[in-house]
């Protein structure tokens, strides 16, 4: 018998040594069905994630509670969300409500239970200094928190990048962003649905420098008496027409825009990077999410080029990606990077900081307008909703 007959008799007698599946991290739903549910599918999600088992689930409200333990099929349910994260210990805490008068207080519970990670609803929370103490909680709890912004975990938005860097459309020369302007046009537009604009807008601008910005009410300016307590757990808010500018990092302005009733249903909300040769348009929630179109957005009577989707690998004629558009929606892309930022030890794509950027930047519209439109740098100084000062 040979040395190499004999190593390989040997080794083929020897026990079937077969690797134990890993742990799934367990996870913990925080809804509030009649003060903003589950968000987009903040309890769904989980069911396309392998690594993922959901163990427990909390809310309020009797029958919602109910009405959520039988769709997730789950035996742990619990009116207190306090009590079922100091019971549970769960590795992961989704935090669906979109009121987010609710957000601060749950991410608090979250990480002094020892939560690794937090996936929550947009927008963030009511103001930078929400935001501080957030950032700060999770800091010292060494906590990764990913906000529900879907898009920006699209891959198209690498390819996007690229195509500025070749030059494709030209130079840079703005970015422009508008919300669905539909009836909550103004500034409830600016805090749902702006926040997801300008999360996107620092991926291609840099941070915000500056900001200078107007809001009226039915045409006039808008004063304390227009100031209400909003809807979705906003706090202070008064305006149905906004209109911002701000200076980015990279030296270029972003605008942002919203009059209530000005949009239509298929056409708005997005944010158009405009070049002296072309224009890349992004849709959120669409898919594909980017198209762009060559040609000078300055003479459109001589433009004729088509509109070409830009997928994840550029200008081809279809997305590579397999379900990209379904992953997008169902948030699984963006849970797997916040399970990768874990077990990598690095920020999520769309993290804490990234979101307090956002709230900074909607609550600068509203200081802007409380000093008569002047210009208001970053960081700001007013931590709070400048509305309440007014």
């Amino acid at each position: 018998m040979t040395r190499r007959h004999l190593l390989t008799t040997t080794l083929a007698a020897l026990p079937t040594l077969t690797r134990a599946a890993p742990t799934p991290y367990r996870v913990a739903i925080i809804g509030h069905t009649g003060r903003g549910n589950y968000g987009h599918g903040l309890d769904t999600m989980w069911q396309y994630l392998p690594q993922t088992q959901v163990v427990a689930l909390a809310d309020a409200d009797p029958k919602g509670l109910a009405a959520a333990q039988s769709k997730l099929k789950l035996d742990r349910a619990y009116a207190n969300y306090t009590v079922m994260l100091n019971e549970v210990k769960p590795d992961l805490v989704a935090i669906g409500p979109r009121h987010i008068d609710q957000h601060l207080a749950m991410v608090l519970a979250a990480t002094q239970a020892g939560a690794r990670g937090i996936y929550m609803e947009k927008p963030f929370c009511r103001s930078p200094q929400e935001a501080d103490e957030i950032i700060a909680a999770c800091a010292k709890s060494n906590t990764k928190l990913a906000l529900a912004h879907r898009n920006r975990y699209h891959p198209a938005l690498q390819a996007c990048q690229k195509l500025i860097a070749d030059g494709t459309i030209g130079r840079l020369l703005e970015v422009r962003c508008r919300g669905k302007e539909d009836t909550r046009g103004g500034t409830l537009d600016l805090w749902v649905l702006g926040c997801h604009l300008f999360n996107l807008a620092t991926v291609f601008m840099g941070a915000p420098k500056t900001c200078t910005a107007s809001l009226y009410q039915d045409g006039q300016p808008v004063t304390k008496a227009h100031v209400i307590d909003g809807s979705e757990g906003i706090g202070a808010l008064a305006g149905n027409e906004v209109h911002a500018r701000f200076e980015m990092e990279n030296g270029l302005p972003l605008f942002f825009d919203s009059v209530q009733n000005a949009g239509t249903r298929d056409a708005g909300f997005g944010l158009q990077l405009i070049g002296n040769e072309g224009i890349i348009d992004l849709r959120i929630d669409a898919e594909p999410l980017a198209h762009l179109r060559l040609g000078s957005p300055f003479n459109p009577r001589t433009n004729t080029q088509p509109w070409q989707p830009i997928h994840s690998d550029g200008l081809s004629e279809r997305e590579p990606i397999p379900n990209l558009g379904k992953d997008i929606s169902s948030h699984t892309t963006a849970g797997r990077d916040l399970i990768d930022a874990i077990e990598q030890n690095r920020p999520p794509l769309c993290d804490a900081e990234a979101a307090r950027t956002a709230i900074e930047m909607i609550c600068a519209i509203l200081e802007s307008h409380r000093h008569a439109a002047q210009t208001i740098s970053f960081p700001l100084k007013t931590r709070q909703n400048p509305l309440t000062l007014l």
